[in-house]
C-alpha cells in the first residue's frame, strides 16, 4: 500500500489488481477491504439493499463507514454477449473505475454535486480486466426519471436541472450517459451520477448539445411528455434550456474578466 497523497487517495495493491480509495473515508491508517465491493458481503449481514428507481446494477450497503453505493461495471449492447463485464486491458489509469473515481474526486473537491468517491478496483486477468467503484450514497434523492413518474417535473425543478448541468458544461465536465435516471434531486440540490467514460473537455457547444439532446430524449422515453410535446416543451423543456444557457453564460463571463 502507497502513503495517501496530499488529496487523501491511497492506492493498495491486491493480488490481481489494485483498489483506490478516499483515505478520509476510513479510520486513519485502515486498508480497504477489497470484500467491501462485493454485494454479497454485505448482504450476508443484511447490510445491503437494492437500488430503487430504474438505477440497475447499483447496491447499497449500510456500512460502518456510512452509506455506500456499489456498481459492478458491466457492459450493455451486443458486447456483452461476448465480453460480459470484461473490458480490455489498457493499462491501469485508464480502467473504468480509476477514471471515474479520479473525474469524480477533483470535482468533488471543485465543490460540484456529484457522486463523492470512496474507492475504485480493478481485477486483472491477462489482456482483461473487471472493475467496481464505491460512491458515498446520496440520501433523500430520487432520479430525474422517478420524478418525472411520480407527480412530473414542474419548471422550478427543471430550471434546477438546467443551472446544474451548466455549471458542469461551463467547466467542460463530459456525462457519457446523461440521462433521466444519472440526475438525482432533493430538496436543496440537483446531483449527477455515474461518470463512466465521462471526462474533461474544453467546452464546445457540439458535445455540450448532445448531452442535451441525450437527457431530452429520455425524458421523453421515461414518459415526461405523455401530456404532449407542447405541454413538454412549455413545462419542461423551456425552462430547463433557460437556466441553462443563463448559467452558462455567467458561468463564461465570469470566467473572462
Amino acid at each position: 500500500m502507497t502513503g495517501a497523497a496530499a488529496s487523501g487517495v491511497v492506492r493498495q495493491e491486491t493480488a490481481d489488481g489494485a483498489i483506490l480509495f478516499d483515505a478520509h473515508a476510513l479510520a486513519q491508517g485502515e486498508r480497504f477491504d477489497p470484500r467491501w465491493f462485493d454485494a454479497g458481503f454485505w448482504r450476508s449481514g443484511d447490510h445491503a439493499t437494492e437500488a430503487p428507481g430504474g438505477r440497475g446494477g447499483i447496491v447499497f450497503a449500510h456500512t460502518p463507514h456510512g452509506d455506500w453505493a456499489l456498481r459492478h461495471y458491466r457492459r450493455g449492447g451486443l458486447v456483452a454477449r461476448m465480453l460480459g463485464d470484461r473490458y480490455l486491458w489498457n493499462g491501469a489509469e485508464r480502467t473504468r473505475s480509476f477514471s471515474e473515481f479520479h473525474l469524480l474526486h477533483g470535482l468533488t473537491a471543485r465543490g460540484f454535486d456529484v457522486s463523492q468517491p470512496i474507492a475504485a478496483r480493478y481485477r486483472r486477468n491477462g489482456g482483461h480486466y473487471r472493475a467496481d467503484l464505491i460512491t458515498r450514497f446520496i440520501p433523500d434523492a430520487h432520479t430525474l426519471a422517478w420524478q418525472s413518474q411520480h407527480g412530473g417535473i414542474d419548471a422550478v425543478t427543471a430550471g434546477r436541472v438546467g443551472t446544474a448541468i451548466a455549471r458542469l458544461h461551463a467547466v467542460g465536465v463530459y456525462h457519457a450517459d446523461l440521462n433521466a435516471h444519472n440526475v438525482l434531486i432533493d430538496a436543496h440540490k440537483v446531483w449527477l451520477i455515474d461518470f463512466d467514460r465521462g471526462e474533461l473537455r474544453a467546452p464546445q457547444s457540439a458535445w455540450q448539445a448532445a448531452n442535451l439532446s441525450r437527457l431530452k430524449r429520455s425524458l421523453i422515453k421515461v414518459g415526461a411528455a405523455s401530456s404532449g410535446e407542447a405541454a413538454f416543451g412549455r413545462d419542461v423543456w423551456q425552462p430547463l434550456l433557460a437556466a441553462y444557457e443563463n448559467t452558462l453564460g455567467s458561468q463564461e463571463r465570469g470566467a473572462n474578466r
